[in-house]
């Protein structure tokens, strides 16, 4: 399954929620999951953006939809790119 490497930047109203409820990111964890979208791996970052997420989809429609739903709650910011695995990246090259 492609894997997407999620950035994201909370808004002022995103920092406040996060202050006030830690486990808020774990809850938002879940919706993206309902979404159809797993976190594999979740980092904090010191820097621009706020989160790094390794997340799996079904494919880019799926991310989309996340970026949007999540965005439209005026908690975060997000851009997303696919990652494609260096031996597929050999493979796709050699042939």
């Amino acid at each position: 399954m492609p894997k997407y490497l999620m950035l994201s930047r909370l808004s002022e109203q995103g920092l406040q929620t996060l202050r006030a409820n830690p486990e808020r990111i774990n809850e938002v964890n879940k919706d993206v999951e309902e979404l159809g979208v797993k976190v594999l791996y979740q980092w904090f970052l010191l820097g621009p953006h706020d989160f790094v997420n390794i997340v799996e989809a079904t494919d880019s429609s799926a991310i989309a939809k996340v970026s949007v739903i999540l965005g439209a709650r005026g908690s975060v910011h997000t851009e997303s790119y696919e990652m494609l695995d260096v031996d597929d990246v050999i493979e796709l090259l050699g042939s």
